[in-house]
């Protein structure tokens, strides 16, 4: 069976297959207390340290609705292009879990905050793809069961219990494993340039629930299983393509894909069945008793709107048109937005708006990422700040140091955050741009080599290169190099 993970079609025995996904996708709302009570929802506490009366469903304990995370969720709404529904309700999901202590969890299932919007997704061979998104509904996490701390109990920690989830659904519009990484690489990038979540996955403020379905290209929607709970971008490509075959042998062995909720298993790096899906009228949703419908003001909404930062697509196109950066250039630099910061503040310290931009983009991805990536820094603690970085590029434009000097400038720069221009001054580096100096070395250095110099003439091209190696050696690398190939091609002609 072959495949690649960015093609939407699957070759199977029986011809091609095509995959369909759709996403839900929870995003762990960043607020400081829960949704319906003051509790923190601080990462790590100690196990039930952060759980009011109301999380634990003490009898007579009534809910109060988070005005900031209702905010939180207006804003993603906003963030996604979608309609905010000005009028929604919370209902109760009865289900029982030992680590839900009220046995009913309250969601939006009729009347969601937030309704239909899109979100466009660059895809590899540069054209875009438009994901259009079913609704965003604010809900309350359950607690955590821990199952590994004794042999014969289950642990329960109830500190996530009433933390307020943004539950984002997708229609089912992807079409492989790369189109969905892409949508909630894309999606997470927003939500943290809104900040209305942290997008850490590692600590589960987000995780992905992917349905996954198989069917003739153009045929009807197949049978899906859902797999629960993925939260890294690896395991959410493994998974749908280990989900993806072995829904196509189950359909060309002429079974039947069973509609149910599954696991992935990274070790093995398989699915497997967790239990069958119930359909959502077993969990007798009814609207919550205990909380009026929300009600929203329309110049409350705008009032967002207008406070919203600029978003990644907006600064993008910015940043190509501004500053001449290559869309894979502007789509490394606005990836974080800490990093589109960084680079703003260092063109405000550049000399030339021209050729500045462009060649900071270039230092900042090339020695400055390496140097993070070999610390393990994030950009906030970078030893070398914004404004160095656009001094060093500054000396480099205006012939002060050449570029092969600059990177060991880059190197003590990392080292002492002693400014670019000192550090050029104390290491006496200093490019050479003197004509008759350069001139001068050129000719001792003909003269010390002129049987190379004869063979150079009858047609040995090459040694052109070994001419200017022996300059540069003598002039300590200082010689401005473009100066060293003009004035040694003349002094050759000679």
């Amino acid at each position: 069976m072959s495949h690649d993970s960015s093609s939407s079609l699957i070759e199977g025995r029986t011809g091609l297959w095509e995959i369909v996904i759709g996403l839900e996708v929870h995003a762990q709302v960043t607020s400081l207390s829960k949704l319906f009570s003051g509790a923190s929802t601080a990462f790590a506490g100690e196990p039930n340290a952060q759980v009011s009366l109301v999380d634990a469903a003490f009898p007579g304990m009534l809910p109060v609705l988070n005005q900031f995370c209702v905010e939180q969720a207006v804003k993603t709404g906003l963030g996604i292009n979608a309609e905010i529904n000005l009028v929604s309700q919370f209902d109760r999901k009865n289900y029982f879990y030992a680590d839900l202590p009220s046995g009913y969890q309250i969601s939006q299932l009729y009347h969601p905050i937030v309704g239909q919007g899109y979100l466009d997704i660059d895809l590899e061979d540069g054209s875009q793809k438009r994901i259009n998104i079913t609704r965003l509904h604010l809900e309350q996490d359950a607690g955590k069961s821990f199952h590994d701390q004794h042999p014969k109990k289950s642990y329960i920690d109830l500190n996530r219990c009433g933390v307020a989830l943004m539950e984002i659904v997708s229609e089912p519009d992807l079409r492989n494993a790369d189109e969905t990484v892409r949508y909630l690489k894309k999606l997470r990038m927003i939500l943290r340039y809104l900040k209305t979540c942290d997008g850490n996955m590692d600590e589960g403020s987000m995780r992905a629930d992917i349905n996954v379905s198989m069917r003739k290209p153009g045929s009807a929607l197949g049978t899906r299983a859902e797999i629960k709970n993925v939260n890294s971008f690896r395991f959410i490509q493994q998974a749908i393509e280990y989900e993806a075959h072995r829904q196509i042998e189950i359909l060309e062995d002429g079974g039947t894909v069973v509609q149910e909720t599954r696991l992935y298993d990274p070790t093995k790096g398989e699915t497997r069945s967790m239990r069958g899906k119930e359909d959502a009228h077993d969990y007798r949703y009814f609207p919550d008793p205990d909380l009026l419908p929300l009600v929203l003001d329309k110049n409350w909404v705008e009032t967002l709107r207008k406070g919203l930062p600029e978003l990644p697509d907006a600064k993008k196109s910015r940043f190509i048109e501004t500053y001449h950066l290559t869309p894979y250039e502007a789509d490394v630099i606005i990836s974080e937005e800490a990093l589109a910061d960084f680079y703003e503040t260092g063109i405000n310290s550049l000399k030339n708006k021209q050729t500045g931009p462009k060649l900071l983009a270039t230092w900042m991805m090339g020695d400055f990422f390496a140097a993070l990536n070999r610390e393990n820094k994030a950009i906030e603690d970078s030893p070398v700040s914004a404004a160095h970085l656009a001094e060093l590029v500054n000396l480099i434009n205006d012939d002060t140091i050449s570029g092969k000097i600059a990177k060991d400038v880059f190197i003590t720069l990392w080292e002492t955050q002693k400014s670019p221009a000192s550090i050029v001054e104390e290491k006496g580096l200093l490019q050479i741009t003197d004509t008759s100096a350069i001139e001068a070395v050129i000719k001792r250095v003909l003269q010390e080599n002129e049987t190379m110099v004869q063979e150079y003439k009858s047609g040995k091209d090459k040694l052109f290169g070994f001419f200017v190696g022996q300059v540069m050696k003598h002039m300590q690398g200082k010689a401005k190099p473009e100066m060293v190939n003009d004035l040694l091609k003349q002094a050759l002609l000679d």
